[in-house]
């Protein structure tokens, strides 16, 4: 009896040791949201075709569930995005996102639709290096930043290219600017300018206003540069921080 007694605990034991075994080594999981945002460029549309969003965290690829389609990314600027992936992964170190494209890339100029060439090495994904520790129970949010206005390419022959130009940042370590200048018919090329980077973004054609997102944290100029009809103009001083937004009294150029 008593042996028999012994057995029994002796399983608890291994049980019990087992179960905790698989707990230790267990990362926990993580939240994670993509949003897909753009600073756009002298075009009527661009339309990115996007398969799919892997992600390589602890050395492993993990594909996500990815809202797959063809956007129209010139929709989403000034503030405005989209949801591209909202999944769970394991936590533990994220070293790099990669976003997939397929085949029905186009630019819309003058009213016409030209198909954008993508170099074959994009199948494997466009490598976006982010380094980042994932702990559980938390949910990150990344925005990735198409910039039309870099990622398209005309070549001699009349023909156009996509050479996507991407940031990736997350708003809760970066900053933004937000105003508005008049009139909205000046189409202003704007650019936030500090010692490390230059970003720019085009105010809205109807209301003026525009936003400049994923900054780091620091004092900016900012470089307006509207159509030949009106002067160019240059404000200093601006300082951002994470995780803020910088409002810009109006801006009336002249």
């Amino acid at each position: 009896m008593r042996t028999r007694v012994l057995y029994i605990i002796l399983a608890i034991v291994l049980v019990s040791y087992y179960s905790c075994s698989v707990t230790d080594d267990d990362p926990g999981s993580t939240e994670i949201k993509f949003l897909l945002t753009d600073s756009p460029g002298e075009y009527q549309e661009v339309n990115i075709d996007i398969f799919a969003v892997h992600v390589i965290i602890n050395d492993s690829v993990i594909e996500l569930e990815t809202n797959q389609g063809i956007y129209n990314i010139l929709e989403y600027v000034n503030g405005r995005d989209t949801l591209l992936v909202e999944d769970e992964i394991p936590s533990g170190y994220l070293s790099q996102i990669r976003l997939i494209l397929a085949e029905i890339n186009t630019v819309m100029i003058d009213s016409v639709k030209y198909g954008l060439k993508t170099p074959s090495a994009q199948q494997s994904g466009l490598k976006l290096n982010v380094q980042q520790e994932f702990l559980p129970g938390i949910e990150y949010e990344f925005v990735i930043d198409f910039e039309a206005d870099k990622s398209i390419v005309k070549t001699g022959n009349g023909k156009y290219i996509l050479k996507p130009v991407i940031r990736v940042f997350t708003e809760a370590t970066s900053g933004s600017i937000e105003g508005t200048i008049q009139p909205a018919n000046a189409r202003p090329l704007i650019m936030a300018i500090n010692e490390t980077n230059t970003t720019s973004t085009y105010a809205d054609t109807t209301s003026g206003g525009f936003m400049i997102r994923g900054l780091t944290e620091g004092l900016y100029s900012l470089e307006i540069h509207p159509v030949e009809a009106f002067n160019d103009l240059i404000l200093t001083g601006i300082e951002v921080f994470a995780g803020q937004i910088t409002l810009i009294d109006t801006i009336h150029l002249q």
